[in-house]
């Protein structure tokens, strides 16, 4: 059995590697999950001991690039949450819908089922051609999947249930393109998405945005890197905009929690600042019951 304290000094000079190297911080990573996935690599890689890992750290570029794939969690699912997409048409949409231009940002966004996901409620509720998602992540080669706009066929038609019960207006095989088992996303979608490179724990702001998306990123932070991380998503809002999280995260007892009202609770939509309603047309934006 290995030494334990050996075992913890052989993950922190690989993350100081990374930091001092390539400029990737994965301190604020929860250490469990970091560390399951960094022994998973040593044993895909047929590696005797993390330290082996190192070198190549140092060295290869390439290899970089493969390590990142591995600590993100690229895990993404159309219309992973039904409840939310839902909430997203009802409650928040008529409010986005009094701005002539609309930016979202959707972090974390893995290989593209969620960005699609949004651009195809968008469209259904006639915002799309108003609006640019932004859809970042920091894994490049799930990134690169998603600009293909495709996923194999049995994906799609899993996901048709969840399309429903998230107010799908028609077939969700409408928004696709079909040939030889793959589904692509068609043009008209993929052009109001853009996919870029963006690092949660060193980037800044890039964008003022009226609606961040952020599911199931959280949850593998530390608390440091979860209030850094909401602090930017707040400074990257317009007033009154949105921010939405996985059902699994919450603002609570963070900082920047008194900076919003939460609007479904169920849901985890929360709304900055709110102003008063725009328009008397508008429905009363108050929590769910």
């Amino acid at each position: 059995m290995s030494d334990p304290s050996l075992h913890a000094i052989e993950i922190h000079l690989l993350l100081e590697a990374l930091r001092l190297r390539h400029g990737y911080d994965f301190s604020q990573y929860t250490r469990a999950s970091l560390e399951r996935r960094l022994l998973a690599l040593t044993e895909t890689l047929g590696c005797a001991s993390l330290l082996e890992l190192l070198p190549r750290i140092l060295q290869e570029e390439a290899f970089v690039t493969e390590i990142i794939a591995h600590l993100s969690v690229p895990v993404t699912e159309m219309f992973r949450e039904p409840a939310t997409c839902l909430a997203l048409r009802d409650r928040v949409f008529p409010y986005l819908a009094t701005y002539p231009r609309i930016q979202i940002w959707l972090a974390g966004c893995a290989s593209g089922e969620e960005a699609y996901s949004l651009a195809i409620l968008l469209q259904e509720e006639g915002l799309l051609e108003q609006t640019t998602l932004f859809a970042t992540d920091i894994n490049d080669p799930a990134l690169n999947q998603a600009e293909t706009g495709s996923l194999p066929l049995d994906r799609l038609q899993h996901a048709s249930r969840k399309y429903r019960l998230s107010g799908g207006k028609g077939s969700l095989l409408d928004h696709f393109h079909l040939q030889d088992q793959v589904a692509t996303l068609h043009p008209d979608l993929m052009h109001k998405i853009v996919f870029a490179h963006h690092n949660l724990v060193t980037d800044r702001v890039f964008a003022e945005t009226h609606l961040v998306y952020c599911t199931n990123v959280l949850i593998y932070f530390n608390a440091i890197l979860r209030k850094r991380v909401l602090d930017l998503f707040r400074e990257s809002l317009v007033r009154g905009g949105f921010l939405t999280l996985g059902a699994q995260e919450s603002l609570a007892g963070s900082d920047v929690e008194s900076h919003f009202r939460e609007i479904d609770p169920g849901c985890r939509i929360y709304r900055l600042h709110p102003p008063k309603p725009a328009s008397s047309l508008l429905p009363p934006l108050v929590p769910a019951s």
